[in-house]
């Protein structure tokens, strides 16, 4: 076996509340971020209270993982009143650092000798190595790249400086210049800069020219909206460009996509890591991470500069599925039974894949669905249902129960 050549780059995981922080790292994530009740974007996730915060900390480093929290929101007056307290609450909760956008945030934070570390958010849309080294100069230890760079631009800003790189890998991304857009404020007065985009380029609008006719067809619509960002192929040329750490985005997301989700990248790091000159690019990962995918996705700017393909423009992309059917809380090894709950409808005969860590997998047939009080039920019905099923083999908590496609 080749010797290792290239430095293992951390896995960064969302989490939007303590049940995904929790599947994120037993999934294998090296970092959580996470996003606090203040001064944080994605104001309709669940978010942290600062008990919370310490709560995921506490589970955090004793899995040998890091939690930073979100503090990325572009300021106005009436947004910094508490800020100093906010901050040393979180450094006195144990965050491994914080990830800033706005000046403002940034100098505070440092005003206040803290522990924590400062990333700088996405949202400056750095995309050159003299903006990287101003921050890093000014006391920012790491700095999240504007997802508009390709891997070659990314490989020159790693040679031109001694600021840890973080690079976008999978997720939604904007239709604009990353943080840029005003859609949502103009539209619905909700600032997608102060965490409340309304997603005004995922609607359906009907096309028309400058006389006003209808160019759409009838019952068509077109929408803007970037496809999803995939990078799983391109995650050998990011380790030998030298980033840092990984990011996958939706803090908004489900436990079924952040376990899948993580799981995949964490395997595909690894046999990279172990055996880089050997390592064959499967489309096994491409086939595991599709089954967290909801939306059309592409490299976005990676492979270079973007075209007509990486937007959705008049497809509707949503292709909702009911594979994931559970969520795994105990197992009674003498019974069998595992207890679960529920997330989608199922009836008993449907054949299951339980998909657990490090991509553990294993195969079975559903023959009776229980309720708490060993009642046998013709179907799992009711959402979050808790519910009992035979299964041959031993599960763990947090295992997922998936749909056979």
């Amino acid at each position: 076996m080749a010797p290792n050549k290239f430095t293992k780059p951390e896995l960064l995981a969302p989490a939007g509340d303590l049940e995904k922080l929790k599947v994120a790292i037993i999934y294998g994530a090296d970092a959580v971020f996470i996003g606090g009740k203040e001064f944080s974007l994605r104001a309709r996730a669940s978010n942290f209270t600062i008990d919370d915060i310490k709560t995921g900390v506490e589970f955090a480093h004793k899995h040998n993982a890091k939690v930073y929290v979100t503090t990325n929101i572009i300021a106005h007056n009436e947004n910094i009143e508490g800020l100093k307290d906010y901050l040393t609450a979180l450094d006195e909760a144990g965050v491994d650092a914080i990830i800033c956008a706005d000046p403002y945030i940034i100098s505070t934070a440092k005003s206040l000798n803290l522990r924590m570390e400062i990333h700088i958010s996405t949202q400056q849309s750095i995309t050159n190595s003299e903006a990287v080294n101003f921050w890093y100069d000014f006391g920012a230890s790491r700095v999240v790249l504007a997802r508009e760079l390709s891997i070659a631009e990314i490989a020159q800003i790693r040679q031109k400086t001694k600021a840890e790189l973080e690079v976008f890998i999978h997720g939604g991304m904007c239709v604009s210049y990353s943080g840029r857009c005003t859609l949502s404020n103009n539209m619905t007065d909700r600032d997608a800069n102060r965490g409340g985009c309304a997603h005004s380029c995922r609607w359906n609008y009907r096309l028309y020219n400058k006389n006003n006719e209808l160019l759409s067809k009838e019952n068509s619509f077109y929408n803007l909206g970037s496809k999803d960002l995939m990078a799983v192929k391109y995650i050998p040329d990011l380790i030998r460009a030298g980033v840092d750490s990984l990011k996958i985005e939706g803090r908004m997301k489900t436990v079924h996509y952040i376990a899948t989700v993580v799981g995949v990248y964490r395997k595909l790091i690894d046999d990279f890591i172990e055996d880089p000159d050997n390592f064959q690019m499967s489309d096994f990962y491409v086939e595991e991470i599709a089954k967290a995918e909801s939306r059309l996705t592409s490299v976005g700017a990676l492979s270079g500069k973007p075209t007509y393909q990486e937007q959705l423009y008049n497809v509707r992309s949503e292709t909702p599925t009911q594979e994931f059917l559970g969520l795994v809380l105990d197992y009674d090894a003498k019974t069998q039974l595992a207890t679960i709950e529920q997330r989608n409808h199922f009836k008993p005969g449907v054949e299951v894949e339980v998909y657990g860590p490090h991509m553990r997998k294993e195969y079975a047939v559903i023959d009776a669905i229980y309720d708490e009080s060993f009642n046998l039920l013709d179907a799992a019905r009711h959402p979050r249902q808790i519910l009992k099923i035979k299964l041959p083999f031993k599960v763990e908590p947090y295992d997922l129960i998936r749909k056979v496609r």
